[in-house]
Formats: C-alpha cells, structure tokens, sequence
C-alpha cells in the first residue's frame, strides 16, 4: 500500500469514527482538519525520506560513473607504458564500475519518476487540505443556519398551539359566568327583602330628576323660556290630582 493510499484510508477511518459517535459537526470537521494536517505532515516527512533515496541512488550512481572514467585512463597508461597485463586488470575493473552505474542509473531513473509522482500527489493533498479548511467555515456558517432555522420552527409551532389559548378563555368564560350568577342572586335578594314603598318613592325621585333635566337643557337651547311653566308629562297620581282640583273649582259659587 502507498504513502498515500494509507493517508486516505486512515482519515476515511477517522471521519466513520467520528460519525459514529454522533459529534457535533464543528467539532468533527475541526477535528478532520487536525488529523488532515497530521498525516500531511507525515507524508511530507515519508516524500522528504524518498527524495533523499532517489538523491543518494544518483550519488552512486555518479560515484560508479566516476570510478569507470578513472579506471578506463588507467587502463590507457598502462598501454603507453605496454604494461597490457596491467591495462587487461584496469579494463576489469572499469566495466565492473560501468555496470554498476548503469544499474543504479536505472534504478535512480525509476525512483526519480516515482517521487515525481509523490511530489504531485503531495501538493495535491495539500491544495485539498486547504480546500477543505476553506469549506470548513462554510459548512460550518450553514450548520449554525440550520440549527437557528430549527429553534425559529420550532419557537413558531410552540405559538401556533393555541391549547393554552383556548383554556385561558374557557376560564375567563366560566369566571364571568359566575359573576353573572353572583349578581342574580343578589339581585333576587333586594327583591325579596326590600321595602317596596321605598323603591316606589325612589323611582320617582329619579323621574322627577329626569324632568328637571329635560327642562334645564330645553331652556339651554331656546326652547323653554326662563320661568316659563313646563307641560310635563303627569304621571297617573299627578293627573287625578288635577282633576279633582277641576271639580272644586267649578262646584264654587
């Protein structure tokens, strides 16, 4: 399994860890950016210890280049000086270091490719690292708006229940309705233990406060001179009065 192919696998564990506990979603995406940055920071170190592999691989490889170049001018000195049997073992030993160059060339060819490739992935694990903290606030912005449009809901269903309503005016109904009956029973009391010549009395008391009322406000509009006499409206007693006063008057000689 690769460097990053175990980075993935270990923050796809995390996120299913941290569902799974049922976290706050600020908290679980806080917490994913931390372990992001955390396995970023061990893929760098994993990259930096492959870009040290492939540098040392070239080293040799340079190394044994080298080797074979010095042992190929040894090879021709010894020719000028016809020493062959010197030349033929310089010879030996320079494609023993040619070999070798060209062996771990190749392998530093093929591990140069492969930690290309890791750089690549590297900076794209980073850019997504920092698309992610970008989103972050976002989604977190959004997470805060669904919560306020919840308790909003749910504040409008608790004043649309009009259960506490209606009883508040079932009592106020009942309230009054004894206050209804409270005053007919009083009112069936005075009936019952009143004096009804005082309640007569009193009547027309309030009538002959009625008339004087009537009289003033038809002198304060210019209907009724001061001092002028009123016909009024007699009341039964009133009218017998008068007639008697009428039958003296004409049976006077």
């Amino acid at each position: 399994m690769g460097i990053f192919d175990r980075l993935s696998t270990l923050i796809r564990s995390n996120i299913n860890d941290l569902i799974s506990r049922a976290e706050n979603p600020e908290k679980m995406l806080n917490q994913l950016i931390v372990d992001m940055r955390t396995q970023l920071a061990k893929a760098k170190q994993q990259v930096a210890s492959a870009i040290a592999d492939e540098k040392r691989l070239s080293a040799q490889a340079e190394q044994e280049k080298k080797l074979a170049e010095d042992w190929e001018k040894r090879a021709v000195l010894a020719v000028q000086e016809g020493r062959d049997d010197l030349a033929k073992q310089a010879l030996l030993r320079h494609n023993e270091h040619a070999q070798n160059y060209v062996g771990l060339h190749e392998t530093w060819v093929k591990h140069r490719e492969e930690t290309d490739r890791l750089k690549v992935s590297l900076r794209q694990l980073n850019d997504r690292i920092e698309e992610a903290k970008r989103k972050k606030n976002i989604l977190i912005a959004r997470q805060k708006r669904a919560e306020a449009h919840k308790r909003i809901q749910e504040t409008m269903s608790s004043m649309s229940d009009k259960s506490a309503f209606e009883t508040f005016e079932r009592m106020a109904e009942q309230i009054e309705h004894e206050e209804r009956k409270l005053l007919a029973a009083a009112e069936v009391n005075e009936d019952l233990s009143g004096d009804s010549l005082v309640k007569q009395f009193q009547s027309l008391e309030h009538r002959y406060d009625a008339d004087q009322q009537l009289a003033a406000l038809k002198q304060k509009l210019g209907l009724l001179a001061p001092g002028a006499p009123e016909s009024k409206q007699l009341g039964k007693g009133a009218k017998e009065a008068e007639l008697v006063e009428d039958d003296d008057a004409g049976h006077t000689p």
